[in-house]
């Protein structure tokens, strides 16, 4: 057991040595600008000649935001209407691309490829023209809708925001599929950790492909399933896609005072963010079965 407890601790000391240069880069680059972001967001910051000049105002900040800014809150709203269904998509997509391009057996390297590409090319510069030249193909084609649709059509007589929630996922598909590529590569990482032989116990037992997907895959890539979905939760917030990050960065342009409400804007909008991760976390929980003692 002693040996056992050593060989443990040697483990977890490897762990942390392989996690040392990110800790010191959060704690410098991330963990001091969050706190001073919180401090921020309850004063005032001017820019004069002399520099900035801070002055304390409380939760006025705040209260500008929730209850005076006709900007702030609609901005929320849309952010929540576009994180969690393009979310709920990415994840979805990514895992049956993932799940195919694991079976199958020609030309497996070469797809694969395909579908990382948009990753290596998706910098910042770059997305920002595709999404520049997204708004302007919209706008040409703005009276092809693809509320036209008879399925869409189906959907809006039985429910309209559920229509309006599938034509503003058509209409950002494409979009949409450029944040596949890490999430698939990710799945497919998951899929081929999982033991062969749990399949070919399944087969023995007459499962069918249904029944292992549900009773073995799904389950076993469950906790890889969360890190995808807080990671595009995050990166979906980084660009001009996210109502509250466009103003944001709007208010840090504004050298009257900007930078109070844009240290606001920014911790309440982590804040949502959290909880959004949060409910992820509760959502692919594993929960344990409860077992019934006589």
């Amino acid at each position: 057991m002693k040996k056992m407890k050593t060989w443990k601790q040697r483990q977890n000391r490897s762990g942390y040595l392989f996690m040392l240069p990110w800790i010191i880069g959060f704690a410098v680059f991330t963990a001091f600008p969050f706190i001073a972001t919180i401090a921020l967001s309850f004063t005032n910051v001017n820019s004069t000649i002399l520099g900035f000049e801070i002055t304390w105002a409380g939760i006025e900040n705040y209260i500008t935001a929730f209850f005076k800014n006709v900007e702030f809150v609609p901005a929320l709203g849309g952010y929540l209407k576009m994180v969690i269904p393009y979310t709920f998509v990415i994840v979805v997509v990514s895992f049956i691309i993932a799940y195919i391009l694991e079976h199958i057996v020609k030309l497996k390297g070469f797809f694969r490829t395909i579908y990382f590409l948009p990753v290596i090319i998706m910098s910042g510069p770059v997305m920002a023209k595709l999404l520049d030249t997204k708004v302007s193909d919209m706008q040409l084609f703005a009276g092809q809708s693809y509320s036209d649709i008879f399925i869409i059509q189906m959907i809006a007589s039985y429910s309209r925001k559920a229509a309006v929630l599938m034509t503003d996922i058509f209409e950002q598909l494409s979009t949409i599929l450029w944040f596949t590529g890490i999430p698939i590569v990710l799945f497919i990482n998951g899929l081929q950790k999982i033991n062969p032989s749990l399949y070919e116990a399944a087969k023995i037992d007459s499962a069918n492909s249904w029944q292992i997907l549900w009773k073995i895959t799904l389950p076993i890539i469950r906790p890889i399933a969360l890190v995808i979905t807080i990671f595009t939760i995050a990166q979906l917030g980084m660009y001009d896609i996210n109502p509250v990050y466009s103003l944001i960065v709007t208010y840090m342009g504004n050298t009257s005072g900007g930078l109070g409400f844009a240290a606001t804007y920014a911790w309440v909008y982590t804040l949502i963010v959290l909880l959004l991760m949060g409910a992820a976390f509760l959502i692919f929980k594993e929960r344990k079965s409860k077992v019934k003692h006589y």
